[in-house]
């Protein structure tokens, strides 16, 4: 396998950067690209040329705008695609396969229950080939890219390495490609958090964009930061008996999911409850201290399926850092639909806003 392709990066040729910002902008102009960019006027007409060739872009010459005797303005906006981009984003008990434009406008989806580790890796990616293949049926546009999560660490060549669910180095985008010929990409899910904020935010390249740092707490926990080029994946090390975890929380407690936990509403099920947010607010500390984003996104079940940890979450990282957590600011993503939907987006996305004109012809 050859190493895999930084995921997420900040769009970095001409064209991404200006297919970038008209995708934040219903209509602009060449000369509105070249003061957002940075970029000279012939780069910027040169890009905005070639993603017209590649049927990305449109000149819209019905709102011509003449100015005296100099040459008229003609407004450029995105096509309506004539490519789709697989996203898939795969749980450990569920999975959820989107098809996008690059608009990141959702074309067709589905949810499919796919409890990962009770299967044997194999019959999970024939299941998501499956599914990615019968969604895109009768629709008539060319899938051109895949891209999928997984919740665990992505090894440098592209590999899967989840211990937890019993995946080792496991090659699913050599499948994958294999099964559709096109670019296949992936990334674990807590950095298309991230890449999803970039994704939809307004960058000023003249400028690094403000940092970010996302907190995922579920069946595994996992953190990640965007830098100068693009979103970092971090190591979380965590003690083999640690209740941060879905399975830690659990285990001896008799309940098989944390809506069960929660639910039993007694003393010593709350105490967990309340001791896993509370390490969870240490953790983030940590991780503000270190690394001094300004924003913390935090997302997962460990959030969501237990109505009082925010806010016990939110006080124990004031607890270590004080009221302005050293400059931070906190948002909780509040479902697990969103987060899904999210990350299946931002990584079918990820080729085509990065290098969209490797995909042309």
């Amino acid at each position: 396998m050859s190493p895999i392709e930084s995921v997420f990066a900040l769009p970095d040729t001409p064209a991404a950067k200006c297919l970038h910002l008209m995708r934040l902008t219903p209509l602009t102009t060449r000369a509105e690209l070249v003061e957002a960019t940075g970029l000279s006027q012939p780069t910027v007409t040169r890009a905005v040329n070639a993603l017209i060739e590649a049927g990305l872009v449109i000149q819209r010459t019905d709102l011509t705008r003449s100015h005296g005797r100099g040459r008229p303005t003609v407004p450029v906006e995105l096509t309506d695609s004539p490519w789709m981009h697989g996203g898939i984003a795969v749980g450990t008990q569920s999975t959820y396969i989107g098809l996008f434009d690059v608009r990141g406008r959702t074309i067709r989806d589905t949810t499919i229950d796919l409890p990962i580790a009770t299967m044997a890796h194999d019959d999970v990616i024939e299941h998501l080939m499956a599914g990615l293949n019968r969604l895109t049926v009768g629709i008539p546009r060319p899938l051109t890219t895949v891209g999928l999560t997984f919740p665990g660490f992505i090894e440098p060549h592209g590999s899967v390495d989840a211990p937890s669910l019993g995946w080792r180095r496991i090659d699913i985008i050599g499948r994958l490609h294999y099964q559709f010929s096109v670019p296949v990409t992936i990334s674990a899910a807590v950095p298309a958090i991230l890449g999803s904020e970039l994704q939809a935010s307004e960058l000023h390249f003249a400028s690094p964009p403000p940092t970010a740092l996302a907190l995922f707490a579920d069946d595994s926990i996992g953190a990640a930061r965007t830098d100068g080029d693009g979103v970092r994946q971090l190591d979380v090390e965590l003690a083999d008996d640690t209740l941060l975890t879905t399975a830690g929380l659990l285990k001896g407690t008799g309940a098989t999911s944390l809506p069960e936990l929660v639910a039993r509403d007694d003393d010593s099920s709350r105490a967990r409850l309340d001791t896993r947010a509370r390490d969870l607010g240490v953790l983030a500390a940590e991780l503000i201290s270190e690394h001094r984003p300004d924003t913390l996104v935090v997302a997962g079940g460990a959030f969501i399926d237990d109505p009082q940890a925010p806010g016990k979450f939110a006080r124990s990282v004031r607890e270590q850092l004080g009221a302005d957590l050293q400059g931070a600011s906190l948002r909780l993503i509040p479902t697990h639909d969103e987060v899904v939907r999210a990350i299946a987006r931002a990584i079918a996305l990820d080729r085509v806003l990065r290098d969209p004109l490797s995909l042309a012809g």
